[in-house]
């Protein structure tokens, strides 16, 4: 680590309000150069401390920027981790008012539930196959704070993968039952389909995610716990969206997730 503890503490401080005051930021590496990939996963946690000891409950897991298309719109070739809130989830159906936001996207995301832990190094998808209590669909709409959606990995993680708002269905499928590479994805907005994908657009299998995921914990002495929530990452691009847009998105043999934009 090349941060000290004050410094690490007062960049989460500085992103948390920049996020809770829909305010855009520089990314912070351009004050930190010196940043390692540890300081930056160390704020985001102190991110957690700081909700955490507001009265907000994790609400689960996610991985970032895992789809092909993420990657190649952003410009990067490894996925990076976060975790959601409470606060940040949102009805299926239900509106989303953006006064609370600075520049939102939506992104289609296969999720799972675990029943049992997992734990690295060595995970594998079937290990994960093994793990996975149910399979449901989600939108998560992504938010950097940082200013015209500029970043580098260091400085997204630390901005906690720039998560916002979530929300989930209420279709729940055993994984058995499903196909999750070939399990197709339509997202419309305002009535036009914008993005369709399948679930091998995230690494090959969405599950891969999951795998890295505790892969990563696991070099952190850390574990995924059974009964957590993860949202596995984009299938498609991320689409820009304002107030008055509708947006949804229809999973194969999951059902459709929508939301207003207000």
């Amino acid at each position: 680590m090349q941060l000290d503890q004050k410094t690490i503490a007062a960049l989460a401080e500085h992103l948390e309000a920049a996020e809770l005051n829909a305010r855009d930021v520089t990314k912070i590496t351009d004050d930190h150069p010196q940043m390692d990939w540890d300081d930056a996963y160390a704020i985001q946690d102190e991110l957690r401390r700081r909700k955490e000891a507001r009265g907000h409950r994790t609400a689960g897991l996610k991985a970032g920027l895992t789809s092909f298309a993420k990657m190649k719109q952003m410009g990067v070739d490894v996925p990076v981790f976060g975790f959601v809130s409470d606060y940040m989830s949102r009805p299926d159906g239900g509106e989303i008012r953006t006064s609370e936001l600075i520049h939102p996207k939506v992104e289609a995301e296969i999720c799972i539930v675990t029943k049992a832990p997992l734990r690295g190094p060595g995970c594998h998808v079937g290990a994960v196959l093994a793990a996975t209590d149910f399979v449901v669909p989600a939108v998560e709409i992504i938010d950097s704070r940082y200013r015209d959606f500029k970043f580098d990995l260091k400085s997204v993680i630390a901005d906690n993968t720039s998560a916002s708002r979530f929300v989930v269905g209420s279709r729940m499928r055993s994984v058995d039952a499903l196909d999750l590479r070939t399990l197709g994805v339509v997202l419309e907005k305002n009535g036009e389909i914008v993005a369709m994908a399948a679930g091998a657009a995230v690494l090959g299998h969405p599950l891969t995610a999951v795998a890295m995921l505790a892969n990563h914990l696991g070099q952190r002495g850390q574990e995924i716990p059974a009964g957590t929530f993860i949202m596995t990452g984009g299938v498609t691009e991320a689409i820009a969206v304002a107030a008055g847009d509708h947006i949804a998105v229809r999973f194969q043999d999951l059902g459709t997730v929508s939301m207003r934009f207000v």
